[in-house]
């Protein structure tokens, strides 16, 4: 290579390092949105449809986006319209997705030269809400987990759909994408029909539920869990508020959604009583984030759907595969508002005290997550003039990286698909990034006002 080339490619490298030091959550976003751009591109390839035609761009890019930020919200058909080359691209947009665009760079540097740069520690770091000394233990944790998880779903599903009469090679297929959707949260079914047939099975819920929690609850408390074991005490305060809150969610959306689905003929008014215990379990799991169902949506009880907003605005655990505002951010609102009830001056939860500048991120990362679904949810409205719930719900699912739909958006004009496009991509990474650039930001101030209390409530 000349000196001058090679000076420039230096040079290059050396600026792109510098902005990724100085501000690695902008740098994130731009990665984020270069990787839907490839895999719009690769989705517009005529072979990555099933009729042998280009995707058109807006259908590419809002599958792209669906999968690059493990939603799972779709404008046609997965199984019918793409063919198998354009599911192995959703399989792989999924992966990367979900695992974050550092991480893979991280892990695949860490391949090829046994080390991790500064550069990518700060990144990765950033992106899995960890110390820098912890990247290297969670990267290693990040590909266990993933390629165990993933391979013992697969076989599982396998196993599931052995039994429906298809080509060996095809059900292999089937078994391999759902056990990446479900684990990734992705939310995309390559099943034609959809998973409606395996409503009643058990072997098929407790696959999602179980793939769903495990890929939703993050990798730090997953590799948190692994050191300690069932030490319960030894855990971090951080995978005590997620695995807590998490179940706490978990089992009060099954409740609320038999009690309100119980007279629905539409859904659970028919169906024996141990598989209503099955599809409540199955539906409050992934509407946290995998947004896999096998009722739908559009059939469930407004106060139902409403119940479902609140379970995906919440989402799952942070740095992992689902979406929302995340399980500690709501746990941290919820012990804030009891200590302020009970008059306690710190915010304490399992004999630790929660920083206030820990708290404050966690009402700016609410708030600017309800600005999003409030601004995407009045101009959805305006687009379209449909009902508000059918909009929010559709609304929340896209911010949430969630993927439960009530089937409008395939029939939304072209404008109301871009601000969902939008959506998940700032759902992904927008409240993300907010959080880390703040909490990276300490201005520090020799003069302080004088301090005075404005009336509130």
């Amino acid at each position: 290579m000349p000196y001058s080339r090679l000076r420039l490619s230096t040079q290059f490298r050396d600026r792109l390092d510098s902005f990724a030091k100085r501000s690695p959550a902008r740098f994130a976003m731009l990665v984020f949105a270069g990787i839907i751009v490839i895999f719009t591109l690769l989705l517009m390839l005529p072979i990555a449809t099933h009729g042998a035609i280009a995707a058109p761009f807006l259908t590419a890019l809002f599958t792209a986006t669906s999968a690059v930020c493990v939603t799972g919200i779709t404008v046609v058909e997965t199984a019918t319209y793409w063919s198998p080359f354009g599911k192995g691209v959703l399989v792989l947009a999924m992966q990367i997705g979900a695992l974050g665009v550092m991480t893979l760079a991280s892990l695949l540097g860490l391949a090829v030269s046994r080390h991790i740069g500064l550069t990518q520690r700060i990144l990765t770091a950033t992106e899995t809400k960890s110390r820098l000394g912890d990247v290297g233990s969670l990267l290693r944790a990040v590909v266990i987990t993933s390629l165990t998880v993933e391979t013992a779903l697969s076989l599982g599903f396998l196993a599931v759909f052995a039994d429906d009469g298809r080509a060996l090679i095809e059900t292999v297929g089937h078994a391999i994408f759902m056990g990446v959707s479900t684990f990734n949260n992705g939310g995309f079914v390559s099943l034609p029909g959809g998973i409606a047939p395996y409503a009643d099975s058990w072997s098929f819920g407790i696959l999602v539920i179980t793939g769903t929690i495990i890929g939703a609850v993050g990798f730090p408390v997953i590799l948190n869990i692994s050191q300690q074991r069932t030490r319960f005490a030894k855990w971090s305060l951080h995978s005590k508020l997620t695995v807590v809150t998490y179940l706490i969610l978990l089992v009060s959306g099954a409740l609320l959604f038999v009690l309100l689905e119980w007279q629905n003929e539409s859904t659970l008014g028919t169906v024996p009583g141990a598989e209503k215990v099955l599809l409540a379990l199955f539906h409050s799991t992934t509407a946290r984030s995998s947004g896999l169902a096998t009722l739908d949506p559009h059939n469930f009880t407004e106060a139902s759907r409403f119940m479902m907003d609140i379970l995906m605005f919440i989402g799952g655990g942070s740095a992992g595969t689902g979406g929302g505002i995340k399980v500690t951010t709501f746990a941290v609102l919820m012990i804030a508002i009891l200590a302020e009830a009970r008059g306690d001056r710190d915010t304490e939860a399992f004999e630790k005290r929660i920083p206030h500048d820990v708290l404050r991120l966690a009402i700016s990362a609410t708030f600017l997550g309800a600005l999003l679904v409030g601004v995407a949810t009045m101009l959805l409205l305006q687009i379209t003039h449909l009902p508000l719930n059918s909009v929010l719900f559709e609304v929340i699912s896209a911010f949430a990286t969630c993927g439960l739909s009530t089937g409008i958006t395939a029939s939304l004009p072209a404008s109301a698909q871009i601000v969902l496009i939008v959506l998940m991509y700032l759902g992904r990474v927008g409240t993300m990034t907010m959080a880390a650039a703040l909490a990276l930001r300490h201005r520090r101030r020799v003069i302080r006002f004088p301090e005075e209390r404005p009336v509130i409530g």
